[in-house]
């Protein structure tokens, strides 16, 4: 059985949260569990928060022991990103992107 948790519009970039994703890929929920509480990137908290919420959608499903679970695809996705305007010199002016992304987790049961 499948267990999924989708976190849209987090405001980070995709590539610092993919940072995080691609070392919890393929590991059992509750050590990576374990190794996102004492990363010390700022995406590891995101995902953190979003594994409990994949783990808790497992309990309310009646899965097997949701923290044997093993995480099977994570992903992460570029959102959608906010431009802002910042003045230079000259009457000049950069344009500031603010990226987010969306995080994706599933767990299945382990074999």
């Amino acid at each position: 059985m499948e267990s999924k948790a989708i976190l849209r519009y987090a405001r980070i970039t995709p590539r610092k949260a993919r940072r995080v994703v691609d070392l919890i890929r393929g590991k059992s929920a509750g050590d990576a569990l374990l190794f996102l509480h004492f990363m010390p990137y700022r995406g590891a908290k995101f995902v953190e928060k979003l594994l409990k919420s994949a783990i808790a959608n497992a309990e309310q499903k009646k899965a097997v022991n949701p923290e044997s679970m093993k995480i099977v695809r994570a992903c992460v996705d570029q959102g959608p990103t906010m431009k802002r305007m910042e003045t230079r010199a000259m009457g000049r002016a950069n344009v500031i992107r603010k990226r987010s992304c969306h995080i994706t987790l599933v767990l299945s049961e382990e074999e």
